[in-house]
């Protein structure tokens, strides 16, 4: 059947994606894009950093003018995904209108996971997610002395270190027993605690919330389930996100920790497509188990996948996925999943804060965290998009060069 139209509910990364690579593909039909919010579609991860810093301003966030999408005649439609009319394949806008589909994408991301205390709506409390979210934020974070930061993941950091350079005090709490235990090694764990100690942030692990003080409606204290009273000023929790399933769950479309979808990005349903945040794929990485992936580069690969199978040429998903985070002066870069990993070796010296780890299980090396080493970074994607035979015991060599070895075993 000859596509005519697509609409893409979500204009994050990955919405933004499909258009562009629709276009850049070839197709000429009618492109529709959703977008929820009343900017043009922007970037997400200055949000907790460089746009909370005033480093860069909202225009610069964006990902394209308004006269580009005029231009590629990539309708921009401001309202909301309602409904799913599978049968008559249209997409129901909140607003009451409809948009007709040949092929619908889902691209409707996820949201704060709730902090679930009391105290929790008390002014003075944020997540980061949104631009409203962060517009909001600025000016708190301008006059703030107490920040309390519940969550040690990548957003929570990110935010503390921002709240530290702006002079205030910065407390985390976490439930776990150390920073990004989720998402890196206890090595790379150790190197970043050590440096937001050294910006001034305290950490309190293993440290539950029981509820947010307040006084006249506005958030003055976090009290830890031990009974700690500490003084905040300012709020930011990061305990994660629930994937946008509604739209999907109400369609009777197949979820599972989040919309599923085959190895071609294909949901139970083969005239909708689902992608970035919100998809649950088959990950080559992860043995071929469904995996959502939280990342800009899963977003855009994704993107360019669908694209690409919308106007003739299918391909499964096989892409590496890597990471980043930047926290105060401190890039950290991630190649491939370390989920499993029961070994590392370390490159180069924490005391430099430049430093590689190499994740492996067994034999087989997942991933590995760069901080301060791009090339490591660049060369760990490549050996790990076609994996030849890198041992713990050939990493751990007296002066083994990541970057050296990748090159002669091309």
């Amino acid at each position: 059947m000859s596509l005519n139209s697509v609409v893409i509910a979500g204009a994050g990364h990955a919405g933004v994606q499909v258009a562009l690579s629709l276009r850049q593909e070839g197709f000429a039909g009618r492109i529709s894009l959703v977008n929820d919010e009343p900017w043009l579609p922007y970037q997400r991860p200055p949000l907790s950093k460089a746009y909370l810093l005033g480093k860069i301003d909202a225009m610069a966030m964006q990902f394209r003018p308004a006269a580009f999408y005029a231009e590629q005649r990539i309708d921009l439609v401001a309202d909301r995904g309602a409904a799913i009319d599978r049968q008559n394949r249209r997409l129901l806008l909140a607003s009451g209108a409809a948009l007709d589909y040949d092929h619908l994408v889902l691209a409707t991301g996820a949201h704060n996971r709730p902090l679930n205390v009391p105290g929790a709506a008390l002014a003075g409390v944020y997540g980061v997610k949104t631009r409203a979210d962060a517009e909001a934020l600025a000016p708190l974070l301008a006059t703030a002395r107490r920040v309390v930061v519940i969550g040690a993941g990548f957003i929570g950091l990110e935010f503390a270190a921002v709240a530290a350079a702006a002079g205030a005090a910065v407390e985390v709490l976490e439930l776990g027993e150390r920073p990004m235990a989720r998402a890196v090694s206890p090595q790379m764990s150790g190197l970043f605690r050590a440096a937001h100690a050294s910006w001034g942030v305290n950490f309190r692990f293993r440290t539950a919330v029981s509820e947010i003080e307040g006084d006249n409606g506005k958030a003055v204290a976090v009290r830890a389930a031990d009974g700690e009273r500490l003084p905040a000023d300012l709020v930011v929790y990061g305990i994660g996100v629930i994937p946008n399933v509604a739209l999907a769950l109400e369609a009777g479309l197949s979820i599972d920790n989040g919309i599923r979808v085959d190895a071609n990005l294909l949901t139970s349903d083969p005239h909708i497509s689902a992608l970035g945040d919100v998809a649950s794929f088959p990950c080559l990485q992860n043995g071929e188990r469904l995996t959502r992936l939280e990342s800009v580069q899963n977003a855009v690969d994704q993107g360019r996948l669908i694209a690409a199978r919308l106007t003739g040429k299918p391909a499964p998903y096989t892409a590496l996925p890597w990471f980043w985070t930047d926290q105060g002066n401190l890039k950290l870069q991630i190649a491939g999943l370390s989920t499993g990993a029961d070994n590392h070796v370390v490159l180069g010296d924490p005391a430099t804060q430049q430093v590689s780890v190499l994740c492996f299980r067994g034999e087989q090396l997942l991933a590995v965290e760069s901080c301060g080493r791009v090339g490591d970074h660049m060369a760990a994607r490549k050996i790990l998009a076609r994996p030849p035979a890198l041992t713990p015991a050939v990493a751990a060599a007296p002066g083994f060069d990541l970057k050296a070895w990748e090159a002669a075993n091309r």
